[in-house]
């Protein structure tokens, strides 16, 4: 038994002096393993009259849970140790841009949305923003549209549980509309917004997802009229594909919230069967807009007798496919990282109002 106090205390020194996890692995295999010292010794306890094989046997177990408890113990500390001295040489700066620049890439729909800021900045918009999650109010009523519009309907949009019974059923958003009319409620005019941020419709298809982007523009004033909008809208198009001479018409249409209400198309070309955004004989609609409906500025408690603006909206998705060649939308969601670095951007090149695009 002296003997045996002995190597348990030799064995617990040695185990809180293990300088690395290696020497206490080894220390553990000496010891415990298959032919270490203590399980050597407890297969000798047959050996032993039945008094002695007890007394023996308890005092073996003993040194045995107290040397796992301290090679334990000991492990703990030294990852510990090794994990602190590990975070202090990997220590990086996360704001910096990843290394190497050209490992990691833009998405292009956060490419668009900074083009998108680049351009409208430069004529004087800010950006606003508003939640995903919104009210009837402020995503339908406020903007004129009705209840018995399809647009209301749950095969179009997606519907949250309501709090209660008698509560209204919260709703993600549909367009970035509901911005414009928070915006509206909370400044006086002048006001000259765009909107960008996810949207949210039950649709889904090589040209629609459940969840897409759109940007949305408002400017009201006293003085603001239809030749403000379609200057705006004509510079806008020219600016983001880049071709200084572009077409650029607008077509009469309906939208609850504008009067009169117009779908802007561009033009362009079929060469060799792939589409070419520039002078042609084709046209390519790409957004809609028109002057604020009067009821949707009384709706926001703004005067229509003395103010009016105009409002236009697009996908954020669909011109960025058009610019840049994307030919099914599906794919903007799909994680597929050889995808991103095929139509991804390099994050050092950011479009921005003093940098261009």
């Amino acid at each position: 038994m002296q003997d045996l106090e002995q190597l348990k205390q030799k064995l617990l020194d040695e185990a809180a002096e293990a300088a690395d996890l290696d020497s206490l692995e080894a220390l553990r295999v000496r010891a415990l393993g298959k032919k270490g010292e203590i399980t050597q010794r407890m297969k000798t306890l047959g050996q032993l009259s039945p008094d002695e094989r007890r007394e023996a046997g308890q005092a073996l177990n003993q040194v045995k849970d107290a040397l796992a408890e301290a090679i334990e113990t000991r492990r703990e500390a030294l990852e510990a140790t090794a994990l602190e001295a590990r975070l202090q040489a990997e220590r990086i700066d996360v704001s910096l841009p990843v290394r190497p620049e050209r490992s990691g890439h833009v998405h292009p729909i956060s490419r668009t949305i900074d083009e998108l800021i680049a351009i409208f900045g430069e004529m004087g918009f800010s950006v606003a923003e508003g939640p995903h999650i919104e009210d009837a109010f402020h995503n339908f009523s406020a903007l004129n549209i009705p209840e018995w519009h399809p647009a209301r309907q749950d095969m179009d949009t997606f519907y949250l549980k309501a709090e209660s019974e008698d509560a209204e059923r919260p709703v993600l958003r549909t367009h970035t509309s509901p911005v414009q009319i928070r915006h509206m409620l909370s400044d006086k005019p002048p006001l000259r917004i765009i909107a960008p941020g996810r949207t949210f419709r039950a649709d889904h298809d090589a040209t629609h997802s459940p969840m897409f982007h759109q940007v949305e523009g408002l400017v009201v004033d006293e003085t603001t009229h239809m030749g403000h909008l379609k200057g705006t809208l004509i510079e806008f198009c020219r600016a983001f594909f880049g071709v200084d001479d572009l077409p650029v018409r607008f077509r009469p249409s309906y939208f609850p919230f504008t009067e009169p209400s117009a779908e802007v198309d561009i033009g362009c070309s079929h060469e060799g069967g792939q589409l070419v955004i520039g002078p042609g004989k084709d046209w390519l609609e790409i957004l809609g807009c028109g002057m604020v409906h009067p009821k949707v500025l009384e709706n926001c408690g703004i005067d229509s007798t003395r103010y009016q603006g105009f409002a236009f909206g697009m996908g954020i998705e669909r011109i960025a496919m058009l610019k840049y060649g994307i030919p099914d939308l599906r794919t903007f969601y799909e994680s597929d990282l050889r995808w991103l670095r095929h139509y991804g951007f390099l994050p050092l090149d950011v479009p921005s109002m003093v940098r261009g695009l």
